[in-house]
C-alpha cells in the first residue's frame, strides 16, 4: 500500500490533469467523434463508482446502479479491468450483461497515478433474447414489473459499436494516455500548495531512475539542494526519508509486475532497481508484510477464483 504522502501527491497531480485546457479539449473531441463516454479515474479500483459525467454514459448502466446485486458485479467487474491495466497496460473486458469497458493508464514514471475509462456499449445489436437472459441473472423476483421495464428499455437503447471500430478508438485512447503521462511528469515539477518545487523535480527524477541505483547526494543535486536540507524538506513533505520513498516507489512497481507468472522473481528485484535479491525480499517483506513468492500465489489465486 502507498504511503499516504505519496498518494496524496498522485491525487493531486491527477485532479490537475482532469482540470487542464489540453485534457478537457480531448475528452469533448473524443465524446463527440466516438459518442462514447471519457473519465478520469482514481487508479484506486475500489474507489470505482457512477459519477456526475453523464455524457455517452449507457442508460443501462445507469438503470442497473439503481440493482444493488448488478452494481456490485460492475463494481468488481471495474476492479479487475483496473487491476490488468495497471500491470499489463491498456486493456478491455465484457461485463456480465455484455457491455464492454476498456482502461488505459495514466503513469507518472513506473507508477500508474490513474486511468482513462470508456466503453459501456455492446459489440452487436441488442436484442430483447439476449435482456430476457440477462434478466435471468439478475433474478425476476427481485424487480418488480416497472423495475424490469426500466432495464428492458434502457438495454435496447444502449448503442453498439462493432469490434474493428471500437479497437480504432481504443488506439486513440493510448495515445492520448501517453501524451496525459507526458502532462504528468511537467506538471509533477510545477510547484503548486505545499509541494516545493525543488521536491516536486525530486520525485520526478526518482520516477524516472527507480530501475537504477539513487544515492542522496545524485537526488538532492538534482532537486538543487544540499543533502542535509533537502533530508529536512523531503521527510516534511513526504513523510517519509528518500530511501523508505524510493523502496515503496519500488516495490509498488514489483506488485505490478509479480502478477506476471512467466517472469522470474529474481528478474523482477534488478527490473525494479535492487541490487540483489535477498535485499529486495527484505525490503518486500517489511513494506507488503509477506514474501514475494506468498504474495504472488496468493494474487494467482484470487484472479484464477
Amino acid at each position: 500500500m502507498k504511503s499516504h504522502p505519496q498518494k496524496e501527491f498522485e491525487q493531486a497531480l491527477l485532479k490537475r490533469i482532469a482540470s487542464s485546457g489540453r485534457y478537457k479539449l480531448y475528452q469533448d473531441a473524443f465524446r463527440t467523434a466516438t459518442g462514447l463516454p471519457l473519465r478520469l479515474v482514481d487508479a484506486d479500483p475500489d474507489g470505482w463508482c457512477l459519477d456526475d459525467q453523464k455524457v455517452n454514459r449507457s442508460p443501462f448502466c445507469e438503470a442497473l446502479n439503481l440493482c444493488e446485486a448488478a452494481c456490485a458485479a460492475c463494481v468488481e467487474t471495474n476492479r479487475r479491468l483496473m487491476k490488468e491495466a495497471e500491470v499489463s497496460g491498456p486493456a478491455s473486458c465484457h461485463c456480465f450483461a455484455g457491455l464492454r469497458s476498456t482502461a488505459v493508464p495514466v503513469k507518472l514514471g513506473a507508477s500508474v497515478i490513474g486511468f482513462l475509462k470508456t466503453g459501456q456499449v455492446f459489440s452487436q445489436l441488442p436484442t430483447e433474447k439476449q435482456f430476457e437472459a440477462i434478466l435471468g441473472s439478475l433474478g425476476r423476483k427481485t424487480l418488480n414489473a416497472k423495475q424490469q421495464k426500466t432495464l428492458k428499455n434502457a438495454y435496447l437503447h444502449t448503442r453498439h459499436v462493432e469490434p474493428e471500430r471500437y479497437r480504432s478508438m481504443v488506439t486513440l485512447l493510448e495515445i492520448f494516455g501517453e501524451q496525459l503521462s507526458a502532462d504528468a511528469e511537467s506538471l509533477s515539477i510545477i510547484e503548486e500548495g505545499s509541494e516545493p518545487r525543488a521536491i516536486a523535480k525530486a520525485r520526478k527524477y526518482i520516477h524516472k531512475n527507480l530501475d537504477r541505483p539513487l544515492s542522496l547526494g545524485e537526488v538532492a543535486h538534482q532537486a538543487g539542494l544540499s543533502e542535509s536540507h533537502f533530508c529536512r524538506l523531503f521527510r516534511n513533505c513526504a513523510g517519509l526519508t528518500l530511501t523508505d520513498y524510493v523502496n515503496r516507489c519500488r516495490i509498488d512497481w514489483a506488485k505490478r509486475e509479480l502478477l506476471k507468472p512467466e517472469k522470474r522473481i529474481s528478474e523482477i528485484a534488478f527490473t525494479v532497481g535492487y541490487q540483489s535479491l535477498s535485499q529486495f525480499n527484505r525490503s518486500f517483506a517489511r513494506i507488503v508484510g509477506q514474501s514475494p513468492t506468498i504474495y504472488r500465489r496468493q494474487c494467482l489465486a484470487k484472479a484464477a477464483s
